[in-house]
């Protein structure tokens, strides 16, 4: 199965107060693992970023203003996620910034251009409840290197994100697509009912040492040893 992590950032928390995307990436697995394709562009916001913003990215409107718009990458961005799995981590976050941007470029709203949307955080919760789930904090407990993270970066936070996914779903997979293993055609099967089951009757030494076992249990439980009343009356 093909999937696609997810990661942006963004002017500020709400696209409804007229924030935007300032850098968008996208990181492609098939059957679990990376293929190396990537989707990374820095875009103009045509705004100020919030303080708050600037101190988690460092994306400066210097830096931004000769970047493309969205509107610019739109085509190529759905075009990398047609038909695939999204995973993002908090996806309301994300999801609701995404289709901001594209409403503002008259296209549907994100799902419709992929099969499904999953929330790794929601996964992470189910596995660790109770427990800080950021991604900071599931990379220290599956002991994935983020050292390079000293500022939030969308390419870099989507590559981690799907190298934790791969450690939080570890065995959960089907065994089938983990083992590449082929069924059977039913001709070459066993069938249970050409097979003639071989029985070796009790010697009589066994069947006396079973006897005083059956015995021994029934001491031990004053009585209330079943199998030794239903061996002695068959």
């Amino acid at each position: 199965m093909r999937k696609v992590f997810i990661d942006t950032e963004t002017t500020g928390l709400d696209p409804k107060l007229g924030h935007r995307i300032v850098e968008i990436a996208a990181v492609e697995m098939y059957n679990r693992q990376l293929t190396g394709r990537h989707f990374h562009y820095y875009l103009n916001p045509e705004r100020e970023s919030e303080a708050s913003a600037l101190q988690i990215h460092g994306l400066t409107s210097e830096f931004l203003q000769d970047k493309q718009k969205f509107r610019d990458i739109c085509a190529a961005f759905l075009d990398f996620i047609e038909g695939a799995e999204l995973l993002i981590h908090n996806a309301p976050f994300d999801v609701g910034f995404l289709d901001h941007e594209l409403g503002l470029v008259k296209q549907l709203p994100l799902k419709n251009y992929c099969s499904e949307i999953t929330d790794t955080l929601i996964i992470a919760k189910e596995i660790h409840p109770g427990k800080r789930n950021n991604l900071d904090a599931l990379c220290e407990r599956y002991q994935i290197d983020n050292s390079k993270r000293t500022l939030h970066g969308a390419l870099m936070d989507a590559e981690l994100l799907a190298e934790v996914y791969l450690a939080m779903t570890r065995g959960q997979e089907s065994l089938l697509m983990e083992l590449d293993i082929t069924p059977l055609p039913i001709d070459s099967a066993v069938i249970a009912e050409n097979l003639h089951l071989i029985i070796l009757p009790a010697g009589e030494k066994e069947l006396e040492l079973h006897s005083q076992q059956l015995e021994n249990i029934d001491k031990e439980s004053k009585g209330k040893c079943l199998w030794k009343h239903v061996a002695f009356s068959s």
